[in-house]
């Protein structure tokens, strides 16, 4: 999805691959890695034109998420070839793009950690859009945060300056305000692991209450329908092209339903869930939540298809954030799952508190895996 000069941009597609010429230009969020000679060690692999949330791709391949590879775990979407590169060690730091939470998703999957930028805080010029005007956003995928923090720094000139100046100010979890949210539907062994890494980091935890919640779920139904319809509105044309995948051609059709019922009426809702959110920050410091619902599914020899997909968006807790611009970090934590012992906590943070965010995960991760819990599940 993003410009590498003298690549073809492929967006995942056959179609694109075949007909289009090579970048002339970089995306500009690559600047700063250009200038500091950093080592591009290759483009990665995604849900054809990024309207997929399983990473599964029948014309490239689907990347091979690493985590327990006899289950076949879906790596996650879109940006999957971004967190598998990095969960394999072939790179140490990965950039993907987030409009529903296609960075988010496949870090979730993979067992890495992926964040979410500020709306408008990365230029995605030079990014194949799809809701460029609303959603789109390009952030880092890592191992972890102090890697995490090398490749936003890589994005934001002087941010690990920045970062080193606000974790000086929170040298531990305690004085930070995490209003928690409970998801109906969530595995409760998904919840018990996001309740376990906020203790462990000493967090003070506050339960938001039922009515966030709904205007949540809200914001998620929003959201999809908002990010479905832009996919229309950017990717309509392809749909009389042949080479694009059946199922990504449907996802375009199911965009133009959404665009036709219901599409202006919910981006309008959008200013009112940003309201709720910015009151919502002046009593707690960051909102945790799940990033998935539950465990990822497994992905048949088959590869790429409709039924998968769905599997995928019902565990899918993301997109609510996309809606209001915020930045947000998915993190792995241990999880009490006998298959694939790990899930994946979600913290949200008011827009450009990037910083203030990786502070907290940092937190996280130095405390979490010294747990009983987090002990099994690195035996395992």
């Amino acid at each position: 999805m993003i410009d590498v000069k003298g690549t073809v941009t492929s967006a995942g597609s056959r179609y694109i691959a075949t007909h289009s010429k090579p970048a002339t230009a970089d995306a500009e969020c690559l600047k700063i890695a250009r200038q500091r000679n950093v080592w591009f060690v290759g483009k990665t692999n995604l849900g054809e034109l990024g309207l997929g949330i399983s990473g599964a791709n029948n014309f490239f391949g689907t990347p091979l998420n690493p985590v327990r590879p006899k289950l076949r775990l879906v790596p996650g979407g879109s940006s999957s070839g971004s967190a598998v590169a990095v969960a394999s060690g072939m790179a140490d730091v990965a950039f993907g793009t987030d409009t529903a939470g296609s960075i988010r998703v496949p870090a979730a999957c993979c067992g890495v950690v992926g964040l979410k930028t500020t709306f408008g805080l990365i230029s995605t010029k030079g990014v194949v859009p799809i809701s460029s005007y609303a959603l789109d956003t390009v952030g880092p995928i890592a191992k972890d945060i102090p890697h995490l923090i090398e490749g936003m720094d890589l994005l934001q000139e002087g941010f690990a300056g920045h970062y080193r100046k606000v974790a000086a100010t929170m040298p531990s979890g305690r004085a930070l305000r995490v209003g928690r949210l409970y998801i109906p539907g969530t595995d409760p062994v998904v919840d018990q692991a996001v309740d376990n890494a906020l203790a462990a980091a000493g967090f003070r935890v506050v339960r938001l209450n039922e009515q966030f919640a709904k205007e949540w779920d809200q914001a998620n139904k929003d959201g999809t329908k908002v990010a479905a319809a832009s996919g229309w509105l950017t990717d309509g044309w392809y749909l009389d092209k042949s080479g694009i995948n059946g199922i990504t051609k449907a996802a375009i059709r199911l965009g133009k339903l959404n665009f036709n019922n219901g599409f202006e009426e919910a981006l309008a809702r959008r200013a009112g869930w940003q309201k709720t959110l910015r009151k919502t920050f002046e009593s707690v410091d960051l909102i945790a939540t799940p990033t998935l619902l539950g465990l990822p599914p497994s992905i048949s020899f088959m590869g790429r298809s409709a039924i998968l997909e769905l599997r995928v968006l019902r565990i899918q807790n993301t997109v609510a954030v996309n809606f209001a611009g915020n930045p947000a970090i998915a993190m792995p934590i241990p999880a009490n799952f006998p298959r694939a012992p790990l899930s994946s906590l979600q913290l949200i943070a008011p827009p450009r508190h990037e910083a203030e965010l990786l502070r907290a995960g940092q937190i996280v991760e130095s405390k979490v895996w010294e747990t009983p819990l987090g002990q099994w599940s690195k035996a395992q």
